[in-house]
């Protein structure tokens, strides 16, 4: 019997002594206070991303001016060259013998017009025929200038500094008049082309004095940032009717020649938001690709509501429907409530949350 009571008692004391713990957590559970806040309205910036063509300042085609054979290639792909520099000889012979044969044609022309001169100052001929000698000397220069240009037109050279591209034809080909030899870039400097929405467009240009500069960042096929920064220079002069949207050019410094014409990237540009409503990025849990906060009424009542967020910056969303600044949310605990939770809380103002936040917002 004295056993049979000594474990009885031993088990009221544990009993006890579990109810006790347990009273206690629920007691630390219940002085738990949630830090809760207001959406803010501000002015602010963000980056957006646009994809974006990349293109040479100069792409030329070079084409054949004269049909012949392809006599001489004296670049190879990819190869730098300089303005001026021989690039292909077309067969010129041909043209070279009309060009000689326009020199002979000037030599005779012009003897026939010191021996008219000289019959003209004896009264011999009258000033007509010198007259008509003279034109007919103009005539034979002209026909010589158009042969010499011809032979000029067999000898492909680069118009500026650049790289050539792809060279389609081998040595000894035919070439026809108008026929593709190969491109020029000239890539020591790029543009970048993107399309802007009608309503960043209007945005853009109506905050000239709140937007930051019109300095825009690359950001290349390996999502790598190139180093050089660029600046939007022009814009064009009418929408694309089926997008909506018109392009923007940015212009962008290219020493190391990384960038190659035909090339794509995205164009990061910051954006000005005009009276935006910002909340922490904290606050906010998806569900079904749907975001949601938790509002907390007065007495303290938690519930969920699904929000929709326009635009991200660094450590905050902009919010453009389903709160409003009255709105008191959630910004800690998110995980540990639920939906009718009765929660203590402590108020902290926006401006005390956002400068623990690492933003860039102005």
């Amino acid at each position: 019997m004295k056993r049979i009571r000594i474990i009885v008692c031993m088990n009221l004391c544990a009993l006890l002594i579990q109810t006790s713990c347990s009273s206690k957590k629920e007691e630390k559970a219940e002085e738990i206070q949630y830090e809760v806040t207001n959406p803010i309205r501000m002015d602010t910036t963000f980056s957006k991303d646009y994809v974006s063509q990349i293109q040479s300042v100069r792409n030329i085609e070079i084409r054949g001016l004269e049909k012949g054979y392809l006599q001489q290639i004296y670049v190879d792909e990819g190869q730098s060259v300089k303005s001026g520099q021989l690039l292909f000889k077309i067969m010129p012979k041909f043209f070279e013998a009309e060009y000689l044969k326009t020199q002979a044609q000037v030599k005779a022309e012009e003897i026939e017009l010191q021996n008219t001169k000289a019959l003209a100052d004896k009264n011999i001929v009258s000033k007509n025929e010198l007259a008509l000698a003279q034109a007919k000397v103009d005539q034979a220069k002209a026909e010589m200038s158009l042969a010499k240009l011809h032979v000029t037109a067999t000898e492909i050279r680069a118009p500026f500094d650049g790289t050539v591209d792809r060279i389609p034809l081998k040595l000894g080909s035919l070439v026809d008049e108008g026929q593709l030899l190969t491109s020029l870039s000239d890539n020591s400097q790029v543009y970048a082309y993107f399309n802007v929405s009608e309503s960043e467009y209007l945005d853009y240009q109506t905050n000239i004095q709140n937007r930051s500069n019109t300095n825009v960042s690359l950001l290349l096929a390996n999502n790598q940032p190139l180093k050089y920064k660029g600046k939007v220079e022009t814009i064009e002069s009418e929408f694309n009717n089926e997008t909506g949207s018109i392009a923007f050019r940015a212009r962008f410094p290219n020493p190391d020649k990384l960038l190659k014409n035909g090339e794509t990237g995205r164009v990061q540009m910051l954006v000005p938001l005009k009276n935006a409503l910002i909340i922490p990025q904290k606050a906010t849990y998806e569900i079904q690709d749907k975001t949601y906060v938790f509002v907390i009424d007065k007495s303290g009542v938690v519930k969920s509501r699904n929000i929709t967020i326009s635009n991200e910056l660094p450590d905050l969303y902009v919010v453009s429907s389903g709160l409003s600044e009255s709105d008191t949310i959630l910004i800690d605990g998110i995980q540990k409530v639920k939906d009718d939770d009765k929660i203590k809380f402590e108020f902290k103002t926006p401006k005390e949350v956002l400068a623990h936040l690492q933003i860039h917002a102005q």
